[in-house]
């Protein structure tokens, strides 16, 4: 037998379909020669600190630096189930070989390789690399598997990435938690990305708008304008001058142009314009996409490459005649079909571009959910735009002279629309406003030319200040973070990876470092403060960006991996030493004042809200307190409001309407009280006692 194990469920139904195995069994599927089985995400996780010692579960100043040697790995209880099973069929007499078929990326090696290792299984493994979920995609896989031994720099650099990532949140966090007595959370990749967001804003607030002043002259339907200028009195001296006098045409250059077709999609460039013309955030967008390629729809979405291979020319010729005819917003064209825009193996590393697969022939679009159906038909359209015609166009720049000052003209005349006609049509379609392509025509002009009695202006303008960041540029700038201090021949990563980011930005928010205003992305008050008191080495863009250089390095048997994560270690230890106090006033500054609810049943000290619930001032030495998301609440469909916290610290119990009853399903009321085992704290329910008739 062999063991195949996938990262999901729905996709090892849909291997195990191709296998021929079809015998459901608790936690794999069994059939034809095969066992299929999969992971539920991670299984298994970095063990927390106090794993390798109880002091650890203190926060203090002298037991930093937590350096883990060795490194310890647990299984996670929410899929301890799941691993259970994978372990018992990894060590199984029947099992002769291993396939790993985990999504073909760093992070999908990491979740099947921590399992393997975990179990102790030394059988042998294979691999399964795949851009797509549609039968045949598989069942060539299956023909063309890999030795797993191939992908074990892959592994390392996901083993780095994932000890880089603990090293630096765990030190990094605690660090500055106690020096600053508020929790303040620090992340390789997170933290860098908050300080471009604070940076942004700073130069906002800083910019000072500025005027200045174009002078136009007009003869006819020609408007020519002069260079900026700074001073108003100048700018209407110069009106003065031009007014009803004489105009020379200098020079006039025509040139016939073209625009190229736009490139595929990878995921950062899906997740930007999917920001850009359909609001969803970045995590939206990877959720939606990771969808329809697990229904077969689109190949395989955390892919940094634009371009297919050079072999995948046939098979994307099939897919868009397939889309011509599928797609609304291709009813009425017809268009060249230029493949060749698109093929280029040197440009693919991983996997190629994302595009549609020959699945969405047969699929029922209309049964998809909203957002999916929408990104199908984004990533459609890329397809068949980037394998359209350019646009081809004429432009005119004509230079006139008056009073020795120069004045400049344009003009544009599209002469073939090529891949902007579907672009037009497909945000026509999709309801998408855009801005009308119209010609820019001048009148005919030749060089020496006269113009007498020409009109005369003046128009005031302002300078711009950097525009806030929304996630389609937010995206971009990760994307580029570090580049300008990279050599062209280096592989160039930014901030992150394209599987990552949507994940570093949700986590910003979470923590409430950064929230969402209409399309800006912005730093919180606590996100600025954070980055103000932050050193340079835990913030920088350019040396995270180099860091993700590196991961690429090992991944690719460039870079040994001892030699990074000595680096980080470095990096941390100079961290703890350099940074071990901080003034009174500074460390008060993320103090906030919270309202006092009552005194706490344990040690009498305030009780006061936090984000998740109600606790003691004195925190973990106490221990005490009511969680919002606690269990009698949540079952009870009642909100646990500061009101009846308030209520039980002062008054030993309080009346409560409105709780569901799992029994009855309807509502009741009842008097609460709290009951502390100085574990837990549990809820006391007693009901109104009926008046006697």
């Amino acid at each position: 037998m062999k063991l195949v194990i996938a990262e999901k469920p729905s996709v090892a139904h849909s291997i195990a379909e191709v296998l021929g195995a079809d015998q459901t069994e608790d936690g794999y599927i069994e059939g034809n020669g095969y066992y299929v089985s999969w992971c539920v995400g991670h299984l298994i996780g970095l063990c927390q600190s106090d794993a390798y010692d109880e002091k650890y579960k203190k926060w203090r100043y002298e037991d930093l630096p937590i350096m883990p040697n060795p490194w310890k790995h647990q299984i996670l209880a929410k899929t301890r189930g799941q691993y259970k099973v994978l372990k018992r069929l990894l060590l199984s007499d029947e099992v002769e070989e291993v396939i790993c078929a985990t999504d073909a990326g760093r992070e999908g090696e990491l979740i099947f390789r921590l399992v393997y290792e975990q179990a102790k299984c030394r059988k042998p493994m294979k691999r399964l690399w795949i851009s797509s979920m549609e039968n045949s995609a598989i069942e060539e896989g299956f023909q063309n598997l890999r030795d797993g031994s191939e992908y074990d720099n892959l592994y390392q650099s996901a083993l780095c990435r994932s000890k880089a990532d603990w090293l630096v949140g765990i030190n990094g966090t605690r660090l500055f938690t106690v020096l600053y007595q508020h929790k303040l959370p620090i992340g390789r990749v997170q933290t860098p990305t908050l300080a471009m967001l604070v940076e942004r804003e700073m130069q906002i607030s800083r910019f000072k708008k500025e005027p200045f002043y174009v002078v136009h002259i007009k003869h006819d339907e020609l408007d020519a304008v002069s260079k900026r200028i700074q001073s108003h009195k100048e700018a209407e001296q110069l009106k003065g001058a031009c007014q009803s006098g004489q105009a020379y045409v200098v020079s006039v250059e025509r040139e016939e142009k073209s625009k190229a077709a736009p490139k595929l999609y990878d995921l950062t460039t899906l997740q930007r314009e999917a920001n850009r013309l359909f609001d969803y955030t970045a995590q939206q967008t990877l959720d939606y996409a990771q969808a329809l390629y697990e229904k077969k729809l689109i190949t395989y979405p955390r892919t940094d490459s634009r371009f297919l291979t050079d072999d995948m020319e046939q098979t994307a010729e099939s897919v868009i005649e397939i889309l011509k005819g599928r797609m609304p917003f291709m009813q009425e064209l017809d268009t060249r079909v230029q493949v060749q825009n698109v093929l280029n193996s040197k440009k693919v590393t991983d996997h190629h571009a994302i595009i549609p697969t020959l699945e969405a022939a047969g699929a029922d679009l209309n049964s998809l959910p909203r957002g999916e159906k929408k990104l199908l038909c984004l990533i459609a359209y890329k397809l068949l735009a980037a394998t359209a015609p350019k646009q081809e166009y004429e432009t005119t720049k004509v230079v006139l002279e008056c009073q020795n000052a120069e004045f400049e003209a344009t003009g544009k005349v599209i002469n073939a629309l090529g891949y902007a006609e579907i672009e037009q049509s497909f945000k026509q379609c999709m309801r998408i406003k855009q801005g009308e392509v119209k010609d820019t025509i001048l009148p005919p002009l030749e060089k020496g030319m006269e113009l007498n009695t020409v009109e005369s202006a003046v128009s005031e303008h302002f300078t711009s200040p950097p525009k806030h960041f929304t996630e389609d540029s937010l995206l971009s700038a990760m994307e580029r973070a570090g580049n300008e201090d990279m050599s062209n021949e280096v592989e160039r990563k930014g901030l992150g990876t394209p599987a990552t980011r949507a994940a570093i930005i949700e986590k910003l928010i979470h923590a409430e470092l950064v929230e969402r205003k209409n399309k800006m992305l912005l730093p919180t008050a606590d996100g600025n403060k954070l980055i103000t008191i932050l050193p340079e080495q835990v913030k920088s863009a350019k040396l995270t960006a180099d860091w993700e250089m590196q991961l690429t390095e090992v991944a690719k048997g460039l870079l040994e991996p001892e030699q990074f994560m000595r680096g980080i270690e470095s990096m941390v230890m100079d961290l703890v030493s350099t940074y071990h106090e901080v003034s009174e006033e500074t460390r008060n500054q993320f103090k906030r004042e919270r309202k006092v609810l009552g005194k706490c049943l344990r040690c009498g000290k305030p009780v006061v809200e936090i984000k998740p619930g109600y606790v003691c001032e004195s925190g973990k030495a106490c221990g005490f307190g009511l969680w919002k998301n606690n269990r009698f609440f949540t079952t009870a469909k009642k909100q646990l409001t500061p009101e009846i916290v308030e209520g039980l610290l002062n008054k030993g119990r309080i009346k409560v309407g409105g709780l569901l009853s799992q029994k009855s399903g309807k509502r009741y009321t009842a008097y609460l009280s709290l009951e502390d085992t100085g574990e837990f704290v549990n809820f006391k329910v007693e009901f109104p006692q009926r008046r006697k008739k």
